[in-house]
């Protein structure tokens, strides 16, 4: 997987560094990328690391949030239209909803990359993670902490793609280990304070609960909240590798595990993905899938997004 990840970063490297050189000779790219949602690090990342790729090519950028609310990132991606883009990068907040605004995209000329989940309609390419991998390798690491043995509940999420293929991932895990029994799946809408009152309804629920699997380490931290606030015994872990998550397992609280993402490539190598293909390439992959990584307190410490 190191190689894979060292790979991936090479390829990115190159990608951007080929972008810098062509755009000192080309007009000002215009690129549009619409989030499902701002509140929350791993996006903000995203941006971070989009705003710091365009400075390097002379690109301007539109950024937009969707605030998860579909009708007004179909609007969005149509202001964008008329602005003119170039490229446009979607974070769809309904992969099924959003194909009418991919479709204007592709029919206007525009690049289409999806990133973190993929959106229905031609997309020229998607670049996400791994995300069954992340929540089978989170639910095999909470079931081995278990001993193999114990109740354990799911913290479920917003019915995108990506949320769903983590709990099948997590599902597959827990099915491996004969004493382990899921006993409740609720969904905590990846928020914060939803996911505190839904792990309390949980923990009162389940006496005999041992541990708990987030579908995102936001929803993770009210359910770490809930956990410290019963005083019970209960471990967590999660998916997605957010700087206060991390923090939590350094700490050595009930936060044991979190399975890492890599936003910051996600952004990165979508956009080589798209430079390529505005620049003439026939044929740029249809999938770029973006390994994931276990953070636990043997190297949480040296672990950043």
């Amino acid at each position: 997987m190191v190689r894979t990840m060292i790979r991936t970063a090479a390829v990115s490297a190159i990608a951007l560094s080929i972008a810098t050189t062509v755009a000192t000779a080309q007009d000002s790219l215009r690129i549009g990328m619409t989030f499902q949602e701002m509140n929350n690090p791993y996006f903000v990342s995203m941006q971070e690391a989009l705003n710091e790729a365009a400075s390097a090519l002379g690109a301007s950028v539109v950024v937009t949030d969707a605030g998860h609310d579909v009708a007004k990132q179909i609007a969005d991606v149509e202001d964008m239209l008329q602005q003119g883009i170039d490229i446009l990068i979607v974070n769809p907040t309904d992969s099924a909803g959003i194909e009418g605004a991919v479709q204007a995209a592709h029919d206007a000329g525009v690049i289409v990359v999806a990133v973190d989940a993929n959106a229905n309609g031609p997309v020229d390419s998607f670049v996400g993670s791994k995300n069954y991998d992340a929540g089978y390798l989170s639910c095999q690491y909470l079931a081995n902490a278990l001993g193999g043995e114990g109740e354990v509940a799911i913290l479920d999420g917003i019915p995108v793609v990506p949320i769903l293929q983590r709990v099948e991932g997590c599902r597959d895990a827990l099915a491996e280990f004969d004493g382990i029994e899921i006993v409740d799946m609720q969904n905590g809408r990846q928020d914060r304070s939803i996911a505190l009152g839904v792990a309390e309804n949980m923990i009162q629920a389940h006496p005999n609960l041992g541990g708990i699997f987030s579908v995102n380490d936001g929803g993770a931290m009210g359910v770490l909240a809930a956990i410290e606030g019963s005083g019970r015994d209960i471990l967590l872990t999660s998916v997605d590798g957010a700087p206060e998550a991390v923090e939590a397992i350094q700490r050595g609280s009930a936060f044991i595990e979190t399975t890492a993402q890599f936003p910051r490539d996600q952004i990165r190598i979508g956009l080589a993905m798209a430079l390529a293909k505005h620049w003439g390439a026939n044929v740029v992959p249809a999938e770029v899938p973006i390994d994931v990584m276990v953070v636990d307190v043997e190297n949480a410490a040296d672990f950043s997004w």
